[in-house]
Protein backbone atom coordinates (compact mmCIF):
# COMPACT_ATOMS: atom_id res chain seq x y z
CA UNK A 1 0.00 0.00 0.00
CA UNK A 2 1.44 3.58 -0.66
CA UNK A 3 0.83 6.31 1.23
CA UNK A 4 0.33 9.91 -0.90
CA UNK A 5 0.28 13.04 1.27
CA UNK A 6 0.22 16.57 0.04
CA UNK A 7 1.74 19.24 2.96
CA UNK A 8 -0.35 22.12 1.06
CA UNK A 9 -3.64 21.20 1.52
CA UNK A 10 -3.08 18.56 4.91
CA UNK A 11 -4.16 15.57 3.31
CA UNK A 12 -3.35 12.03 2.82
CA UNK A 13 -4.44 9.21 0.42
CA UNK A 14 -3.50 5.55 0.68
CA UNK A 15 -3.42 3.59 -2.67
CA UNK A 16 -4.02 0.05 -3.30
CA UNK A 17 -3.43 -2.17 -6.71
CA UNK A 18 -5.64 -5.33 -6.15
CA UNK A 19 -4.37 -8.15 -7.61
CA UNK A 20 -7.02 -8.06 -10.24
CA UNK A 21 -6.07 -4.65 -11.71
CA UNK A 22 -8.40 -2.79 -8.88
CA UNK A 23 -7.12 0.70 -8.15
CA UNK A 24 -7.94 1.63 -4.55
CA UNK A 25 -8.36 4.81 -2.86
CA UNK A 26 -8.94 6.15 0.32
CA UNK A 27 -8.86 9.15 2.02
CA UNK A 28 -9.04 9.94 5.97
CA UNK A 29 -11.21 12.82 7.13
CA UNK A 30 -11.64 12.53 10.83
CA UNK A 31 -14.46 14.37 12.20
CA UNK A 32 -16.92 13.83 9.45
CA UNK A 33 -19.61 12.15 9.92
CA UNK A 34 -20.69 11.19 6.37
CA UNK A 35 -18.49 9.08 4.82
CA UNK A 36 -19.21 8.24 0.68
CA UNK A 37 -17.76 5.77 -1.51
CA UNK A 38 -17.83 5.93 -5.55
CA UNK A 39 -16.68 2.64 -7.83
CA UNK A 40 -16.18 3.96 -11.19
CA UNK A 41 -15.48 2.54 -14.84
CA UNK A 42 -13.39 4.50 -17.59
CA UNK A 43 -16.54 4.13 -19.72
CA UNK A 44 -19.20 6.37 -20.99
CA UNK A 45 -21.11 7.56 -24.13
CA UNK A 46 -18.53 8.47 -26.18
CA UNK A 47 -16.92 4.39 -26.53
CA UNK A 48 -18.64 3.24 -29.44
CA UNK A 49 -15.97 1.57 -31.21
CA UNK A 50 -13.93 -0.69 -29.48
CA UNK A 51 -12.36 -4.46 -29.29
CA UNK A 52 -14.22 -6.21 -27.12
CA UNK A 53 -11.90 -8.19 -24.32
CA UNK A 54 -10.55 -11.75 -25.72
CA UNK A 55 -11.26 -11.06 -29.37
CA UNK A 56 -9.58 -9.24 -32.37
CA UNK A 57 -12.13 -7.55 -34.62
CA UNK A 58 -13.31 -3.96 -33.62
CA UNK A 59 -17.16 -3.87 -33.25
CA UNK A 60 -19.37 -0.69 -32.95
CA UNK A 61 -22.68 -0.97 -30.37
CA UNK A 62 -25.74 1.48 -30.22
CA UNK A 63 -25.46 4.98 -29.13
CA UNK A 64 -26.83 5.13 -25.57
CA UNK A 65 -25.64 1.54 -24.12
CA UNK A 66 -23.38 3.04 -21.70
CA UNK A 67 -26.25 4.73 -19.68
CA UNK A 68 -28.56 1.67 -20.54
CA UNK A 69 -26.05 -0.63 -19.28
CA UNK A 70 -26.15 1.60 -15.53
CA UNK A 71 -29.75 1.08 -15.66
CA UNK A 72 -29.56 -2.55 -15.70
CA UNK A 73 -26.58 -3.11 -13.26
CA UNK A 74 -29.40 -2.14 -10.31
CA UNK A 75 -31.80 -5.29 -10.83
CA UNK A 76 -29.96 -8.40 -9.16
CA UNK A 77 -30.56 -11.80 -10.14
CA UNK A 78 -32.67 -12.72 -7.16
CA UNK A 79 -35.41 -10.12 -8.73
CA UNK A 80 -34.62 -7.93 -5.88
CA UNK A 81 -32.91 -4.15 -6.57
CA UNK A 82 -29.31 -3.22 -5.41
CA UNK A 83 -30.97 -0.07 -3.69
CA UNK A 84 -33.07 -2.28 -1.14
CA UNK A 85 -30.08 -2.81 0.82
CA UNK A 86 -28.76 0.80 0.67
CA UNK A 87 -32.14 1.92 2.06
CA UNK A 88 -32.49 -0.61 4.81
CA UNK A 89 -28.92 0.16 6.05
CA UNK A 90 -30.03 3.97 5.77
CA UNK A 91 -27.71 4.99 3.11
CA UNK A 92 -28.29 7.20 -0.02
CA UNK A 93 -27.22 5.56 -3.01
CA UNK A 94 -27.05 6.51 -7.22
CA UNK A 95 -25.06 6.57 -10.66
CA UNK A 96 -24.58 8.74 -13.57
CA UNK A 97 -22.94 8.37 -16.70
CA UNK A 98 -21.62 10.97 -18.53
CA UNK A 99 -19.54 11.07 -21.73
CA UNK A 100 -16.46 9.67 -20.14
CA UNK A 101 -17.34 7.47 -17.48
CA UNK A 102 -19.89 5.42 -15.32
CA UNK A 103 -19.77 5.46 -11.63
CA UNK A 104 -21.99 3.86 -8.83
CA UNK A 105 -21.96 5.46 -5.26
CA UNK A 106 -23.68 6.16 -1.94
CA UNK A 107 -23.47 7.97 1.08
CA UNK A 108 -24.00 7.34 4.85
CA UNK A 109 -23.60 7.75 8.33
CA UNK A 110 -23.82 4.31 9.61
CA UNK A 111 -23.37 0.60 8.44
CA UNK A 112 -20.56 1.66 5.78
CA UNK A 113 -18.88 -1.50 5.76
CA UNK A 114 -21.79 -2.95 4.96
CA UNK A 115 -22.91 -0.88 2.04
CA UNK A 116 -19.43 -0.82 0.85
CA UNK A 117 -19.20 -4.56 0.71
CA UNK A 118 -22.80 -4.39 -1.16
CA UNK A 119 -21.80 -1.70 -3.90
CA UNK A 120 -18.52 -3.76 -5.27
CA UNK A 121 -20.94 -6.68 -4.91
CA UNK A 122 -23.33 -5.66 -7.29
CA UNK A 123 -21.73 -3.88 -9.58
CA UNK A 124 -20.17 -7.07 -9.85
CA UNK A 125 -23.40 -8.82 -10.47
CA UNK A 126 -24.38 -8.45 -14.01
CA UNK A 127 -27.86 -9.78 -15.04
CA UNK A 128 -29.23 -9.61 -18.22
CA UNK A 129 -32.14 -11.28 -19.66
CA UNK A 130 -33.89 -10.85 -22.85
CA UNK A 131 -36.97 -9.90 -20.95
CA UNK A 132 -35.58 -7.74 -18.41
CA UNK A 133 -33.50 -5.54 -21.44
CA UNK A 134 -36.47 -5.35 -23.17
CA UNK A 135 -38.82 -4.07 -20.16
CA UNK A 136 -35.80 -1.10 -19.82
CA UNK A 137 -36.18 0.10 -23.24
CA UNK A 138 -39.54 1.35 -22.29
CA UNK A 139 -38.36 3.29 -19.30
CA UNK A 140 -35.06 4.72 -20.99
CA UNK A 141 -37.57 5.38 -23.81
CA UNK A 142 -39.27 7.84 -21.70
CA UNK A 143 -36.78 9.24 -19.78
CA UNK A 144 -35.37 10.11 -23.35
CA UNK A 145 -38.26 11.73 -24.22
CA UNK A 146 -38.60 13.48 -21.34
CA UNK A 147 -35.07 15.32 -22.16
CA UNK A 148 -36.01 16.09 -25.57
CA UNK A 149 -38.90 18.37 -23.62
CA UNK A 150 -36.43 20.28 -21.85
CA UNK A 151 -35.67 23.28 -23.42
CA UNK A 152 -32.16 23.41 -21.35
CA UNK A 153 -30.78 19.81 -22.29
CA UNK A 154 -32.01 20.60 -26.03
CA UNK A 155 -30.36 24.25 -26.06
CA UNK A 156 -26.75 22.65 -24.80
CA UNK A 157 -27.00 19.59 -27.07
CA UNK A 158 -27.40 21.28 -30.07
CA UNK A 159 -24.62 23.36 -29.13
CA UNK A 160 -22.51 20.27 -29.14
CA UNK A 161 -23.86 19.04 -32.70
CA UNK A 162 -23.20 22.79 -33.70
CA UNK A 163 -19.27 22.23 -32.42
CA UNK A 164 -18.75 19.17 -33.32
CA UNK A 165 -18.90 16.74 -37.43
CA UNK A 166 -18.12 13.85 -36.03
CA UNK A 167 -16.91 12.67 -32.23
CA UNK A 168 -19.68 11.35 -30.27
CA UNK A 169 -19.92 13.90 -27.73
CA UNK A 170 -22.51 15.36 -30.20
CA UNK A 171 -24.54 12.72 -29.65
CA UNK A 172 -27.08 12.43 -26.45
CA UNK A 173 -25.77 10.50 -23.30
CA UNK A 174 -28.77 8.26 -23.38
CA UNK A 175 -28.73 7.56 -27.03
CA UNK A 176 -31.84 7.95 -29.25
CA UNK A 177 -35.10 5.74 -29.28
CA UNK A 178 -33.84 3.80 -32.46
CA UNK A 179 -30.71 3.13 -30.96
CA UNK A 180 -31.97 2.12 -27.59
CA UNK A 181 -34.43 -0.42 -29.19
CA UNK A 182 -31.30 -1.83 -31.31
CA UNK A 183 -29.33 -3.19 -27.74
CA UNK A 184 -29.31 -6.55 -26.41
CA UNK A 185 -28.61 -8.33 -23.94
CA UNK A 186 -25.57 -10.15 -25.61
CA UNK A 187 -23.97 -6.40 -26.97
CA UNK A 188 -24.85 -5.55 -23.25
CA UNK A 189 -22.87 -8.22 -22.05
CA UNK A 190 -19.66 -7.57 -24.86
CA UNK A 191 -19.49 -3.68 -23.09
CA UNK A 192 -19.78 -5.20 -19.61
CA UNK A 193 -17.55 -7.85 -19.88
CA UNK A 194 -14.45 -5.06 -21.36
CA UNK A 195 -15.29 -1.93 -19.49
CA UNK A 196 -16.14 -3.15 -16.32
CA UNK A 197 -13.10 -5.11 -15.99
CA UNK A 198 -11.34 -4.59 -12.54
CA UNK A 199 -8.45 -3.07 -14.54
CA UNK A 200 -10.13 -0.17 -15.93
CA UNK A 201 -12.13 0.59 -12.87
CA UNK A 202 -11.44 2.56 -9.36
CA UNK A 203 -12.60 2.72 -6.30
CA UNK A 204 -12.52 5.82 -3.59
CA UNK A 205 -13.42 5.75 -0.50
CA UNK A 206 -13.24 8.91 2.07
CA UNK A 207 -14.57 9.46 5.62
CA UNK A 208 -13.47 8.78 8.80
CA UNK A 209 -12.84 5.22 8.71
CA UNK A 210 -9.86 2.67 9.55
CA UNK A 211 -7.60 2.39 6.17
CA UNK A 212 -7.28 -1.81 6.91
CA UNK A 213 -10.69 -2.20 7.57
CA UNK A 214 -11.45 -0.37 3.89
CA UNK A 215 -9.05 -2.11 2.36
CA UNK A 216 -10.41 -5.91 3.72
CA UNK A 217 -13.69 -5.10 2.59
CA UNK A 218 -12.52 -3.88 -1.14
CA UNK A 219 -10.39 -6.65 -1.33
CA UNK A 220 -12.90 -9.31 0.30
CA UNK A 221 -15.83 -8.46 -1.72
CA UNK A 222 -13.51 -8.76 -5.03
CA UNK A 223 -14.63 -11.82 -7.15
CA UNK A 224 -14.69 -10.40 -10.79
CA UNK A 225 -14.00 -13.80 -12.62
CA UNK A 226 -12.60 -11.97 -15.45
CA UNK A 227 -9.44 -11.92 -18.23
CA UNK A 228 -6.85 -9.45 -16.52
CA UNK A 229 -6.07 -6.50 -18.41
CA UNK A 230 -2.83 -6.79 -19.69
CA UNK A 231 -3.13 -3.72 -22.03
CA UNK A 232 -5.17 -0.44 -22.38
CA UNK A 233 -8.30 -1.28 -24.01
CA UNK A 234 -8.62 -0.35 -27.61
CA UNK A 235 -10.59 2.25 -28.40
CA UNK A 236 -11.50 3.93 -31.70
CA UNK A 237 -12.73 7.17 -32.39
CA UNK A 238 -13.58 9.04 -35.57
CA UNK A 239 -11.32 11.76 -36.92
CA UNK A 240 -12.30 15.33 -36.09
CA UNK A 241 -11.65 18.59 -37.84
CA UNK A 242 -10.74 21.86 -36.50
CA UNK A 243 -13.55 23.71 -38.05
CA UNK A 244 -16.49 23.40 -36.26
CA UNK A 245 -19.95 21.46 -37.43
CA UNK A 246 -22.43 24.73 -37.85
CA UNK A 247 -23.01 27.90 -37.00
CA UNK A 248 -25.75 28.28 -35.89
CA UNK A 249 -28.72 25.88 -34.81
CA UNK A 250 -32.17 27.31 -33.15
CA UNK A 251 -35.11 24.91 -31.96
CA UNK A 252 -38.72 26.20 -30.53
CA UNK A 253 -39.81 25.50 -26.99
CA UNK A 254 -42.77 27.12 -24.89
CA UNK A 255 -40.72 29.20 -23.16
CA UNK A 256 -41.65 33.23 -22.46
CA UNK A 257 -38.06 34.11 -23.53
CA UNK A 258 -34.99 32.87 -25.41
CA UNK A 259 -32.18 30.59 -23.99
CA UNK A 260 -29.23 30.50 -25.69
CA UNK A 261 -25.51 28.65 -25.44
CA UNK A 262 -22.27 30.13 -27.06
CA UNK A 263 -19.33 28.22 -27.69
CA UNK A 264 -15.43 27.96 -28.32
CA UNK A 265 -13.93 24.68 -29.50
CA UNK A 266 -10.40 23.66 -28.02
CA UNK A 267 -8.58 22.30 -30.77
CA UNK A 268 -5.42 21.66 -28.27
CA UNK A 269 -6.28 18.55 -27.28
CA UNK A 270 -4.51 14.92 -26.93
CA UNK A 271 -2.87 15.94 -23.88
CA UNK A 272 -3.14 13.91 -20.35
CA UNK A 273 -1.67 14.54 -17.11
CA UNK A 274 -0.76 17.69 -15.46
CA UNK A 275 -0.55 19.28 -18.60
CA UNK A 276 -4.06 19.09 -19.27
CA UNK A 277 -4.79 20.40 -16.17
CA UNK A 278 -2.45 23.10 -16.29
CA UNK A 279 -4.66 24.53 -19.91
CA UNK A 280 -7.66 23.65 -17.66
CA UNK A 281 -7.08 25.81 -14.84
CA UNK A 282 -5.20 28.37 -17.41
CA UNK A 283 -8.53 28.59 -19.31
CA UNK A 284 -10.94 28.32 -16.21
CA UNK A 285 -8.94 31.96 -14.71
CA UNK A 286 -9.71 33.57 -18.48
CA UNK A 287 -13.41 32.67 -18.40
CA UNK A 288 -13.41 34.28 -14.92
CA UNK A 289 -12.08 37.35 -15.98
CA UNK A 290 -14.08 37.69 -18.72
CA UNK A 291 -17.29 36.47 -18.27
CA UNK A 292 -17.93 36.69 -14.43
CA UNK A 293 -20.50 38.78 -12.46
CA UNK A 294 -19.30 42.08 -11.94
CA UNK A 295 -16.91 42.19 -15.23
CA UNK A 296 -16.69 45.10 -17.79
CA UNK A 297 -18.29 42.19 -20.15
CA UNK A 298 -21.07 41.20 -17.56
CA UNK A 299 -21.86 45.12 -16.63
CA UNK A 300 -22.33 45.65 -20.42
CA UNK A 301 -24.49 42.99 -20.94
CA UNK A 302 -26.47 43.70 -18.35
CA UNK A 303 -27.20 47.51 -18.35
CA UNK A 304 -28.29 46.93 -21.90
CA UNK A 305 -31.04 44.77 -20.51
CA UNK A 306 -29.24 41.77 -22.98
CA UNK A 307 -29.33 39.05 -19.95
CA UNK A 308 -30.39 38.37 -16.94
CA UNK A 309 -28.98 36.64 -13.69
CA UNK A 310 -29.09 33.92 -15.36
CA UNK A 311 -25.55 33.91 -17.45
CA UNK A 312 -22.71 31.85 -17.02
CA UNK A 313 -19.58 30.34 -18.69
CA UNK A 314 -17.53 27.81 -17.90
CA UNK A 315 -15.04 25.41 -19.68
CA UNK A 316 -15.55 21.49 -20.54
CA UNK A 317 -12.30 19.42 -20.38
CA UNK A 318 -11.10 15.81 -21.32
CA UNK A 319 -8.33 13.76 -23.43
CA UNK A 320 -9.48 14.04 -26.90
CA UNK A 321 -12.02 17.38 -26.96
CA UNK A 322 -12.57 20.41 -24.93
CA UNK A 323 -15.06 23.59 -24.92
CA UNK A 324 -15.71 26.55 -23.87
CA UNK A 325 -19.47 27.40 -23.45
CA UNK A 326 -21.58 30.90 -22.21
CA UNK A 327 -24.94 30.87 -21.52
CA UNK A 328 -28.28 32.59 -20.36
CA UNK A 329 -31.12 34.05 -21.45
CA UNK A 330 -31.86 37.13 -23.41
CA UNK A 331 -34.16 38.46 -26.05
CA UNK A 332 -31.56 39.40 -28.29
CA UNK A 333 -29.24 36.48 -28.35
CA UNK A 334 -27.32 37.09 -31.56
CA UNK A 335 -27.11 40.63 -30.34
CA UNK A 336 -25.02 39.10 -27.00
CA UNK A 337 -22.79 37.22 -29.17
CA UNK A 338 -21.94 40.25 -31.16
CA UNK A 339 -20.92 42.21 -28.27
CA UNK A 340 -19.04 39.04 -26.60
CA UNK A 341 -16.81 38.43 -29.47
CA UNK A 342 -16.19 42.59 -29.96
CA UNK A 343 -14.84 42.51 -26.09
CA UNK A 344 -12.50 39.05 -26.86
CA UNK A 345 -11.04 41.12 -29.83
CA UNK A 346 -10.82 44.66 -27.53
CA UNK A 347 -9.28 42.09 -24.91
CA UNK A 348 -6.90 41.22 -27.48
CA UNK A 349 -5.82 44.56 -28.77
CA UNK A 350 -6.07 46.36 -25.71
CA UNK A 351 -4.71 43.22 -23.30
CA UNK A 352 -5.76 42.02 -20.19
CA UNK A 353 -5.70 43.57 -16.09
CA UNK A 354 -2.87 41.41 -14.58
CA UNK A 355 -5.06 42.72 -11.10
CA UNK A 356 -7.65 41.03 -12.34
CA UNK A 357 -5.74 37.48 -13.35
CA UNK A 358 -4.83 37.96 -9.63
CA UNK A 359 -7.81 38.23 -8.47
CA UNK A 360 -9.26 35.37 -10.52
CA UNK A 361 -6.50 33.16 -9.39
CA UNK A 362 -6.77 33.50 -5.71
CA UNK A 363 -10.96 33.21 -5.90
CA UNK A 364 -9.68 29.49 -7.54
CA UNK A 365 -7.41 28.59 -4.84
CA UNK A 366 -10.22 29.70 -2.17
CA UNK A 367 -13.09 27.71 -3.88
CA UNK A 368 -11.15 24.55 -4.13
CA UNK A 369 -9.57 24.90 -0.77
CA UNK A 370 -13.28 25.48 0.41
CA UNK A 371 -14.22 22.26 -1.70
CA UNK A 372 -12.18 19.91 0.89
CA UNK A 373 -15.07 19.85 3.23
CA UNK A 374 -17.11 18.05 0.88
CA UNK A 375 -16.46 14.22 0.40
CA UNK A 376 -18.61 14.59 -2.55
CA UNK A 377 -16.60 16.68 -4.26
CA UNK A 378 -13.25 15.01 -3.16
CA UNK A 379 -14.31 11.03 -4.21
CA UNK A 380 -15.66 12.37 -7.64
CA UNK A 381 -13.23 14.59 -8.68
CA UNK A 382 -10.43 12.31 -7.57
CA UNK A 383 -12.00 9.78 -9.78
CA UNK A 384 -12.83 11.90 -12.76
CA UNK A 385 -9.49 13.55 -12.94
CA UNK A 386 -7.74 10.26 -12.10
CA UNK A 387 -9.11 8.76 -15.66
CA UNK A 388 -7.25 11.72 -17.34
CA UNK A 389 -3.92 11.15 -15.69
CA UNK A 390 -4.14 13.67 -13.25
CA UNK A 391 -3.92 13.42 -9.35
CA UNK A 392 -6.08 16.40 -7.90
CA UNK A 393 -3.95 16.65 -5.23
CA UNK A 394 -1.83 18.42 -7.56
CA UNK A 395 -4.57 20.88 -8.60
CA UNK A 396 -3.16 23.90 -5.42
CA UNK A 397 0.53 23.35 -7.07
CA UNK A 398 -0.42 24.06 -10.70
CA UNK A 399 -2.70 26.39 -9.54
CA UNK A 400 0.14 28.46 -8.06
CA UNK A 401 2.75 27.62 -10.93
CA UNK A 402 0.29 28.96 -13.67
CA UNK A 403 1.56 32.70 -15.15
CA UNK A 404 -0.26 36.10 -16.45
CA UNK A 405 1.91 35.23 -19.91
CA UNK A 406 -0.45 31.61 -20.33
CA UNK A 407 -3.64 33.74 -19.99
CA UNK A 408 -2.63 35.69 -22.33
CA UNK A 409 -1.90 32.97 -24.60
CA UNK A 410 -4.83 31.18 -24.24
CA UNK A 411 -6.94 34.41 -24.97
CA UNK A 412 -5.83 34.66 -28.22
CA UNK A 413 -5.59 30.47 -29.35
CA UNK A 414 -8.81 29.69 -27.89
CA UNK A 415 -11.27 32.51 -28.19
CA UNK A 416 -11.47 32.54 -32.03
CA UNK A 417 -14.76 33.53 -33.67
CA UNK A 418 -13.82 31.05 -36.25
CA UNK A 419 -14.46 27.97 -33.68
CA UNK A 420 -17.45 29.49 -32.28
CA UNK A 421 -21.12 28.87 -32.22
CA UNK A 422 -24.62 29.59 -31.06
CA UNK A 423 -27.57 26.95 -30.10
CA UNK A 424 -31.22 29.20 -29.86
CA UNK A 425 -34.24 27.87 -27.90
CA UNK A 426 -37.11 30.58 -28.95
CA UNK A 427 -40.39 30.47 -27.66
CA UNK A 428 -42.73 28.97 -29.81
Amino acid sequence: MKKIVNEILKEEVYYEKLENGLDVYFMPKPGFTKKYAILATNYGSNELEFVPIGEKEKIRVNEGIAHFLEHKMFEQPDGGNAFDKFSKWGASANAFTNFTMTAYLFSTTEYFYESLEHLIDYVQTPYFTDENVEKEKGIIEQEIKMYNDDPDWNVYFNCLKALYVNYPVRVDIAGTVESIYKITKEELYKCYNTFYNPGNMMLFVVGDLEVDKVMDVAKKSNHYDVQKLSNEIQKFYPEEPESVNKKEIVAKFPISIPMFNIAFKDNNVGIKGNELLRKEIVTEVLIDMIFKKGSALYENLYMKGLINENFGAGFSSQVDYGFTVIGGDSKEPREVKRVIHEYIEKCKSEGLNKDEFERSKKKKIGNFLKYFDSVNFIANNFISYNFKGINVLDYLEVMREITFEEVVERLNSHLKEEFSVISIVEPK
